[in-house]
C-alpha cells in the first residue's frame, strides 16, 4: 500500500469528534455560530453593535408617543416601555425562530404615520386615539401574518407600482426629517407661510435664544442643538464609528444641558424654569404607567370608535373605509420595509441563498408579523426589523446569537426610562433628521427620464410631504399609476389587485376627511 493510501485510510479511520457537552457547546451547536466560521466573541460584539445602533429608538419613539397616550400619570414612561417589548419580542423571535442576526423594534416613520397621520392634533386631531391605532397596528400583524402564511405577499407586493415602491421611503424619510426639524424648532410656523426657518439674528431684539412654554422648549438653542447633532452624526458615520445615531443623540443632550446651564448662569428665566422641571422618578413607576395605560389597552379601549364618530362628518361608513386602509397602508408599509431590510442587511452578511433570497426568509417574516401583533398588544406601533441591523452584520454576526445578545440589552434598557426621559426632544430630534437622510437612497431607483413613472413618484412623496400623511401619499400615487394607465392605453398592464387598493384609496378620498 502506498504511503498516501495510508494516510487516507488513518484519515477515514478517525473517530468521528464528539459533540461538545459542555453548555456553550450545546450553544454554538444551536445556533451553528463556528459552522458559519463565526464565534462567540464575535457574535457578541455585533450584538452589541447593533444594539447601540438602534437603541435611539426607545427615547424617539418614547417622545412621539407621550403626546397621544392621554390621562397618564407618565406617558413617556408607558411608550419607553411598551417600545422596549415590542423590540425584545421581536428581536428574541429572530435569535430563537429564526436564527438570524437581525433585530427588530419599531418602526421608524410607521410610528410617524399613526402619531401624525393617523391620529394628529389640535384642529387636525381625527378622533382616533392611541387605542384604536393600536386596533390598526394588530390588523396590520395578522394581514402581514396570513399574507406570509398563505403566500400572498409576494402578490401583493407586486400589486404596488414601482414608482410608488419606491417613492415610499423616499416620502417617509422627508416626512419623518420634517417632523424632526419641527420638534428641534428649525422649522417653525410664523403665520403665514405655515413654515418657516427659525431665525438666528442676533440683532433682533425680538428673537429669543431660549423660551419655555408649556412645558416646551423654542428658541435659538434647540435649533442649534439639534443642527450640530446632525452633524456630529455625520462625521461619525463618515467615519464608521458604531452607533453614530446613538452617540450624536447624547452628545447633543450633553451640549443642551450646558448651553442651558449658561443660560442659567445669566439668569434667563426660561432655563431656570426648565431646569426646576427636571427630576428623576423611580423606573417603576414606567411599568405601572404601562400596565395602566397601554399593555391591552388595544382590547379594552381600542374598539370604542366615539370620539371619531364624534368629530367632524365622521359615520360608521367613512370609519369602514379608514379601518381598512389605515391597517392596509400599516401592512404595505411594514412589508416594503422589511423586505428591503432583509435584503439588505442580509447581503451584506453573505446570507443568501443561490436564488439570492435571505436564507430562512418565510422564518424572519414570521417572526415580524408575530412581533407586531404582541407589539401592538403592549401598546407600541408596528414592530419591524430594522435597518440598523446591518451594522451587527458587518461586525461579523451570523446567527441568531448575534441578537440574543441586542435583545438581553433591550431588557436591561428596559429599565432605564427615567435617564432616557432627560433626553431632550431636540437631541432625539436628530436621530428622525438623519434617518430621513438615509432613506432618500431609494431616490435614485426612479427612472426620472419616463413622464409616467417620474408623476407616480412625485406625487407619492410629495403628498406624504406637504400633505402631512403617508397613507394619502400612497394612495395618491397608486391612484395616479392607474390614471396614467388607463389614458396611455395600458389597461392590461393595471393588474387585479392594484385595482383594488386603487379603489380602496379613492374611496378613502371621497368618503373621508
Amino acid at each position: 500500500m502506498s504511503e498516501q493510501a495510508q494516510q487516507t485510510e488513518a484519515v477515514e479511520s478517525r473517530p468521528a469528534p464528539e459533540q461538545p457537552k459542555s453548555f456553550w457547546g450545546k450553544v454554538d451547536n444551536w445556533f451553528g455560530i463556528t459552522k458559519s466560521g463565526s464565534n462567540f466573541r464575535t457574535e457578541v460584539v455585533a450584538g452589541l453593535t447593533t444594539f447601540m445602533s438602534m437603541v435611539y429608538i426607545l427615547m424617539v419613539n418614547a417622545g412621539m408617543f407621550q403626546g397621544v397616550i392621554t390621562d397618564s400619570a407618565d406617558p413617556y414612561g408607558a411608550a419607553y416601555v411598551a417600545t422596549a417589548i415590542g423590540a425584545i419580542i421581536g428581536t428574541l423571535l429572530m435569535a430563537l425562530f429564526a436564527k438570524m442576526p437581525l433585530a427588530q423594534a419599531s418602526g421608524m416613520g410607521i410610528n410617524a404615520f399613526i402619531v401624525f397621520s393617523l391620529i394628529s392634533s389640535g384642529d387636525d386631531a381625527t378622533g382616533l386615539t392611541y387605542a384604536n391605532c393600536m386596533v390598526f397596528t394588530l390588523l396590520d400583524g395578522v394581514i402581514f401574518l396570513v399574507l406570509t402564511v398563505t403566500g400572498l405577499r409576494r402578490q401583493i407586493f407586486e400589486a404596488i407600482p414601482a414608482g410608488v415602491r419606491h417613492a415610499i421611503p423616499v416620502g417617509i424619510g422627508m416626512f419623518i426629517a420634517f417632523i424632526g426639524m419641527q420638534q428641534a424648532g428649525i422649522i417653525v410656523d410664523d403665520g403665514d407661510t405655515l413654515t418657516s426657518f427659525v431665525s438666528f439674528n442676533v440683532l433682533d431684539e425680538n428673537a429669543s435664544f431660549v423660551f419655555y412654554v408649556g412645558g416646551k422648549v423654542g428658541g435659538m438653542l434647540p435649533a442649534i442643538v439639534a443642527i450640530i447633532g446632525v452633524f456630529a452624526i455625520v462625521v461619525l458615520s463618515k467615519k464608521n464609528v458604531k452607533g453614530a445615531i446613538l452617540w450624536g443623540i447624547l452628545g447633543s443632550a450633553v451640549l443642551y444641558y450646558i448651553l442651558l446651564a449658561i443660560a442659567y448662569a445669566a439668569n434667563v428665566a426660561a432655563a431656570q424654569a426648565i431646569f426646576s422641571d427636571v427630576s428623576i422618578s423611580n423606573p417603576f413607576n414606567a411599568f405601572v404607567a404601562w400596565g395602566h395605560d397601554s399593555a391591552g389597552a388595544v382590547f379594552y379601549e381600542g374598539f370604542n370608535f366615539d370620539a371619531y364618530l364624534n368629530t367632524g362628518n365622521h359615520n360608521v361608513g367613512s370609519l369602514v373605509v379608514v379601518l381598512i386602509t389605515s391597517a392596509l397602508s400599516l401592512c404595505m408599509i411594514d412589508m416594503f420595509d422589511t423586505i428591503g431590510t432583509l435584503y439588505g442587511a442580509c447581503s451584506k452578511g453573505n446570507l443568501l441563498d443561490k436564488d439570492g433570497t435571505p436564507i430562512r426568509m418565510e422564518k424572519m417574516m414570521l417572526a415580524d408579523a408575530i412581533a407586531t401583533c404582541t407589539g401592538a398588544i403592549a401598546g407600541t406601533s408596528t414592530v419591524t426589523t430594522f435597518v440598523e441591523s446591518s451594522s451587527g452584520v458587518v461586525a461579523g454576526g451570523r446567527t441568531g446569537f448575534t441578537s440574543l445578545v441586542t435583545g438581553i440589552c433591550f431588557i436591561i434598557a428596559m429599565f432605564l426610562s427615567p435617564i432616557a426621559q432627560l433626553i431632550p426632544r431636540c437631541a432625539t430630534a436628530t436621530a428622525l433628521i438623519w434617518v430621513g437622510v438615509l432613506m432618500m437612497g431609494s431616490v435614485i431607483k426612479v427612472d426620472w427620464e419616463d413622464a409616467a413613472d417620474a408623476i407616480v413618484a412625485f406625487m407619492t412623496f410629495m403628498v406624504m410631504l406637504l400633505g402631512y400623511s403617508i397613507s394619502k401619499g400612497i394612495g395618491m400615487g397608486i391612484i395616479t399609476y392607474v390614471i396614467i394607465k388607463v389614458f396611455t392605453g395600458k389597461v392590461k398592464e393595471i393588474s387585479i389587485p392594484t385595482w383594488v387598493i386603487g379603489l380602496v384609496f379613492l374611496a378613502t378620498f371621497l368618503l373621508t376627511e
